[in-house]
């Protein structure tokens, strides 16, 4: 499947939310990441081209990064570095409320969205914009050693 099919499939009620979601972190990602389609859904990744030993749990992939999805009852974002380091995240909670009066859904490395009409989109620009190829490879690899 291709991106622009799995944009056109999502709900036409959060079409334009995921729409503008998925623009903001494509707009904002430092370079060199790289947009596929990976597990289903929109995927920035690392391409194997910059680093060859791909994902773990599946080296024929590159590396996942951020992944955009429209779920049955709510936009995800799925940022793997946001799992990985914990300043970051604490960055991101703390941040949350100043652009949200909504309570933050989020699992380990998922942000959930229920209401489309709701997406603090520059908060998500600042966070899809603190983080390098580079730093996302040493983190990665920092992470692999200690498991």
């Amino acid at each position: 499947m291709e991106i622009s099919d799995y944009i056109e499939q999502v709900d036409e009620n959060r079409r334009e939310a995921f729409r503008k979601l998925f623009e903001t972190v494509q707009e904002n990602l430092p370079p060199g990441f790289e947009l596929v389609m990976q597990y289903t859904m929109p995927n920035f990744v690392v391409p194997k081209s910059i680093y060859p030993n791909g994902y773990h749990c599946s080296p024929e992939e590159p590396l996942p990064f951020i992944g955009v999805a429209a779920q049955k009852n709510h936009i995800a974002l799925y940022h793997m570095g946001i799992y990985a380091k914990p300043d970051l995240l604490e960055w991101f909670v703390a941040e949350y409320p100043k652009h949200m009066t909504t309570k933050l859904n989020m699992g380990k490395s998922c942000i959930r969205f229920s209401n489309a009409k709701n997406i603090p989109y520059a908060l998500i620009a600042e966070l899809v914009s603190k983080m390098t190829v580079d730093e996302w490879i040493e983190l990665y690899e920092k992470q692999l050693k200690r498991a």
